[in-house]
């Protein structure tokens, strides 16, 4: 599968924001789809994943309550919606594929898109 990761951009501190990754692929709803990100100078970390059905989610804990993650397998596309953005959210997000289950640690994807960056302005 081959993703396409959008919708980044500069914004300030309590705005919205929302990701898409666009993925090839006649196989789509068999794979979950996760959210890292990469702050400068920083390893790039879980922030939300959700299963091939869409039943299942999961959020890194700095982002509960502000983000959501969905998809639409009708467009072969996930989502990720981020509010009340802070500077800390600054970095490039990347989004990836496994087959079936869920999980939010980097090594168990074998799927990556190229990263859209995010910039939060204080």
């Amino acid at each position: 599968v081959q993703l396409q990761a959008s919708g980044g951009g500069l914004v300030q501190a309590g705005d919205s924001l929302r990701l898409s990754c666009a993925a090839s692929g006649r196989t789509f709803g068999s794979y979950a789809l996760g959210w890292f990100r990469q702050p400068p100078g920083k390893d790039r970390s879980f922030v939300a994943v959700i299963s091939g059905s869409g039943g299942t989610t999961r959020y890194a804990d700095s982002v509960k309550g502000r983000f959501t993650i969905s998809r639409d397998n009708a467009k072969n596309t996930v989502y990720l919606q981020m509010n009340s953005l802070v500077p800390e959210d600054t970095a490039v997000y990347y989004c990836a594929a496994r087959l079936f289950g869920i999980a939010d640690t980097r090594s168990e994807y074998g799927y990556w898109g190229q990263g859209t960056q995010v910039t939060v302005s204080s």
